[in-house]
């Protein structure tokens, strides 16, 4: 018994192997390899700050480098710590410099081109004040608005509009309950339709999704076929299921195929009985 499980719909693939049969010709990627120079010094450079993070430390806890971190209060100190030295090492010492990269405030829709509140620190990005500025039309890298549907003017917002208007915000319940709508059964028809599969079956996007609904496709005596660039919900659901996990090379089909001759040759390990079942689990889009 076989599923494919995508997290935001890996189409290209699917599609040509639900179609069956052998491929015509090998599925090659190349990657442009790293410079042997530039990955040395990229690891020396973290080597550095590492140091140097340490010796910061070290001045901290001697008072002799002001410290603006979160810490314990005197009278918690015999309860289980909120915050663990060591796990915000990086964020003391090395995001910390380069916080303001990320730490940008929005004021406008996160679509192609975005509107930001300029910020400034006087205490090395331990704190920010606004001056006022607003920077315009700065193209957006970063965000998970890959097809407009955060804009607020064009064909998403529009439909959208429409949307709204006819079925309302939101359905407050699970499809299985009262939270079905034509437009859901529609939406699968036609994923099913473009992959060329029996059906499809779709959910809402998010880190529980991927981690919840695994283990409720797949449990112990089941197979799982994972990318091996999955995202982390992904990987957390599989190993929640129990089931035995296997990993291919990213969004290489040999790969893929090859494991599961193997799985369906094989079956389970020691016993050899068949699979109860196959999940293949693969990302739509991988950031």
């Amino acid at each position: 018994m076989f599923f494919v499980f995508f997290s935001r719909f890996h189409v290209s693939q699917v599609h040509a192997a639900s179609h069956g049969g052998l491929y015509s010709r090998p599925f090659i990627e190349s990657f442009e390899e790293t410079p042997m120079l530039v990955a040395v010094f990229t690891y020396m450079s973290y080597g550095i700050l590492t140091i140097f993070g340490y010796l910061r430390d070290f001045l901290r806890h001697w008072k002799i480098e002001r410290c603006n971190i979160a810490r314990e209060k005197e009278e918690q100190k015999d309860f289980v710590p909120l915050y663990q030295d060591f796990e915000n090492f990086y964020n003391r010492n090395i995001y910390m410099r380069i916080r303001d990269s990320w730490n940008r405030p929005l004021c406008s829709v996160p679509g192609a081109k975005m509107d930001l509140l300029e910020q400034a620190t006087h205490d090395y990005n331990w704190t920010f004040h606004y001056t006022g500025r607003v920077m315009h039309d700065v193209i957006n890298l970063g965000s998970y608005n890959y097809l407009g549907f955060a804009d607020n003017t064009g064909p998403c917002a529009d439909s959208a509009a429409e949307a709204t208007m006819k079925y309302g915000v939101g359905v407050a319940s699970t499809r299985q309950e009262i939270g079905n709508l034509d437009r859901h059964e529609e939406m699968e028809k036609l994923v099913a339709k473009f992959l060329g599969v029996e059906s499809a079956m779709t959910f809402g996007m998010g880190f529980a999704t991927n981690s919840m609904n695994i283990p409720a496709l797949s449990g112990k005596g089941c197979l799982i076929l994972s990318d091996e660039l999955n995202h982390a919900s992904l990987v957390l659901g599989a190993r929640l299921s129990g089931s035995t996990i296997r990993v291919f090379k990213h969004n290489n089909m040999q790969s893929l195929e090859k494991l599961l001759r193997e799985a369906i040759v094989h079956g389970q390990p020691r016993t050899h009985r068949p699979w109860k079942k196959i999940l293949i689990v693969v990302e739509g889009i991988y950031r």
